[in-house]
């Protein structure tokens, strides 16, 4: 009967026996057993050589990232240097200690201020937009928020005295008036006219308005579809000026009832109008203003 690894009537090798035979393939592997200096030495070459290239690609990849920062910052700063940062530096002794007068100086390249308007109408000498009752008060009628006012007869006379009374026609010669323009508004029974007087100058005009009275009275212009009105009864009336213009008003009933403090609706007509007058003047100094800082 055979038992695997021993020969044909060969006893199986008993380790414990020492007059056992031990098979032959162990003992050809003891043959070829490795040289283990030689593996050592071998190994501890492969190893200096790792560390060697290690520490040179190390160095080649710094080198490599230096370069790189280097190009990065030169292509960041472009080819213009900053103000304040000179790409060629005197020497330390060249550089100064203070800075005194090496403040920077700027060319302007904000807009000049704009013109102002009030110039253009305080004087007859800039002042020189055309003029009339129909460009100061345009239209068939005035809308003022929800209040509309029917557009009535209007004058304009060099003598501004004939369209005054009272007081007033003497303040208007004595300040050397040139011009006064009328228009009359209507609206439920009440009318007022509004007056616009021109003079030469603001001073002129303002002189005007201070001198003005409770007896200085705007006459009023009736005519078409306006009865007289303000003949004999009693009227409100108002003053101001603006610019070489003073502008006034007076209101009061087409049916000749006098006006008493609790007539709301003639105060309001009459301030409208004023208003309107005062926008209008100013109006007119803006346009020209604009026309001049375009030229």
């Amino acid at each position: 009967m055979s038992y695997g690894q021993g020969g044909q009537g060969q006893p199986p090798w008993d380790p414990w026996n020492s007059g056992s035979q031990r098979p032959q393939w162990v003992s050809q592997s003891d043959d070829r057993t490795p040289d283990w200096a030689a593996l050592a030495d071998a190994s501890e070459s492969r190893n200096k050589r790792r560390r060697l290239l290690l520490i040179c690609g190390g160095a080649l990849a710094t080198v490599a990232v230096g370069v790189a920062v280097a190009v990065a910052v030169v292509s960041a700063n472009g080819t213009s240097q900053a103000a304040d940062s000179p790409s060629n530096l005197p020497a330390t002794a060249d550089i100064p200690s203070g800075t005194t007068g090496l403040t920077p100086s700027f060319e302007p390249t904000s807009a000049p201020p704009p013109l102002n308007p009030e110039e253009f109408i305080s004087s007859v000498k800039k002042d020189t937009a055309p003029l009339s009752p129909d460009i100061l008060f345009p239209g068939s009628s005035l809308t003022l928020v929800d209040r509309v006012y029917l557009k009535g007869q209007k004058s304009d006379t060099t003598n501004c005295a004939s369209a005054a009374k009272g007081t007033l026609a003497t303040i208007l010669t004595k300040n050397d008036c040139t011009r006064l323009m009328r228009v009359t508004y209507t609206k439920d029974g009440v009318a007022a006219t509004v007056g616009i007087a021109v003079f030469d100058t603001e001073a002129q005009a303002t002189k005007a308005k201070g001198e003005a009275d409770a007896k200085s009275i705007l006459a009023s212009l009736s005519g078409g579809d306006v009865k007289a009105f303000c003949n004999s009864a009693v009227c409100r009336s108002t003053t101001n000026s603006y610019g070489r213009y003073a502008y006034f008003t007076l209101a009061g009933f087409t049916d000749g009832k006098d006006v008493t403090t609790k007539d709301t609706a003639v105060f309001t007509t009459g301030d409208d109008l004023a208003e309107f007058a005062f926008r209008q003047i100013r109006q007119r100094g803006e346009t020209q203003a604009s026309a001049a800082a375009n030229e």
